[in-house]
């Protein structure tokens, strides 16, 4: 065949699969406790009923004042759960304490812009840019004096748990990514998608509107519950369960949170300079080589690829797990125990 042909072939094919890569992520009291591990812990019983993660901690970290659950015995092996978009820490009501009773120290983050987590000054830009968040969590370990952990996330969890263990692999023991490899970057954004594909990312382009914005500050909760349902088809939960989770979507800095996150994808805002040299590793689609177990719910309703598109990218140890049986999105609440079994089967990979 003619060579400059292939050539342009394979630079649009590559650009294709990039793109598709970076598009297929989810669809995200009392005084400071010391910034040391010598805070007591909660520790919820097995089998503890939702919203029983016990009382928030709070941290500085980084930029933030993060509030926390902890579950589970001080010396033990540490495990970071993150949440993702719009959900928030109860994804794991059932999780952390199950993880506790095997002798885990649990810890569950809200991500900036999400529950009690707040900003330590009001200079400081709302950037919901994802190697952002990953840095908040090294900031969270480095606050807490936590040398490695094991992470586990979904949706923008998932995200950051994936840059945390391809740039700073030392920090992390194993990781838990729900939908796999969601690594992306700017450039690959720009780059369009088949319209069946495009046609699921719609509220990307809604937050990219200025009426997106003021809808989504005006409508939010109504616009998770909708998020909820769409993503997860099968998940009949009650009013109480979401209610749980929406409280956390009225931090001062939610919306601007998100609507930055998305406007930074499709390259209509830009990011902090410091993030840039991350930024283009990141760009790189850098393999992720700590022991890993990917997820996916069978019912799973967010936009998402198949793991053999992105199973090349994990070169350690690699496991992936399909969990049947009408499982969404949010799979760390809609099927505990496999994400548990999955956390724990990670650590000993």
């Amino acid at each position: 065949m003619y060579g400059e042909m292939k050539s342009s072939r394979r630079r649009f094919l590559s650009a294709a699969v990039v793109a598709i890569l970076t598009m297929s992520a989810a669809m995200m009291g009392m005084a400071h406790a010391q910034s040391g591990p010598s805070a007591a812990a909660s520790s919820a019983p097995p089998g503890a009923p939702p919203g029983s993660l016990g009382p928030l901690k709070h941290v500085h970290a980084g930029v933030l004042d993060v509030a926390y659950a902890e579950v589970g015995p001080l010396d033990g092996p540490v495990v970071i759960l993150l949440h993702g978009w719009p959900y928030d820490i109860h994804s794991y009501d059932q999780v952390a304490p199950a993880l506790a009773a095997k002798g885990y120290r649990v810890l569950v983050p809200y991500a900036r812009g999400y529950g009690d987590t707040h900003f330590l000054s009001a200079a400081t830009m709302r950037n919901g840019e994802p190697v952002a968040l990953a840095r908040d969590a090294i900031d969270f370990m480095d606050a807490l004096h936590i040398k490695r952990a094991v992470f586990g996330g979904f949706d923008w969890g998932a995200r950051t748990g994936d840059i945390v263990a391809a740039l700073w692999p030392e920090r992390v023991k194993a990781l838990v990514s729900v939908s796999g490899y969601l690594i992306g970057s700017q450039d690959s954004g720009r780059a369009p998608l088949p319209p069946k594909a495009e046609y699921q990312w719609w509220y990307q382009y809604y937050f990219a509107t200025e009426r997106g914005r003021i809808g989504y500050q005006k409508y939010h909760h109504d616009f998770a519950k909708l998020i909820w349902q769409l993503a997860s088809p099968k998940w009949k939960f009650d009013d109480a369960t979401f209610e749980r989770s929406a409280t956390a979507f009225d931090n001062p800095d939610h919306v601007a949170i998100t609507i930055h996150n998305y406007r930074w994808r499709l390259d209509l805002a830009k990011g902090e300079a410091k993030y840039e040299a991350l930024e283009q590793r990141l760009a790189q689609f850098p393999k992720i080589s700590v022991p890993t177990i990917t997820m996916e719910g069978d019912a799973n309703g967010a936009p998402h690829l198949p793991p053999e598109a992105y199973a090349k990218q994990f070169t350690g140890k690699y496991q992936f797990r399909l969990i049947t049986g009408g499982i969404g999105h949010n799979l760390p609440e809609e099927a505990p125990q496999a994400f548990t079994q999955a956390v724990i089967d990670a650590d000993h990979m």
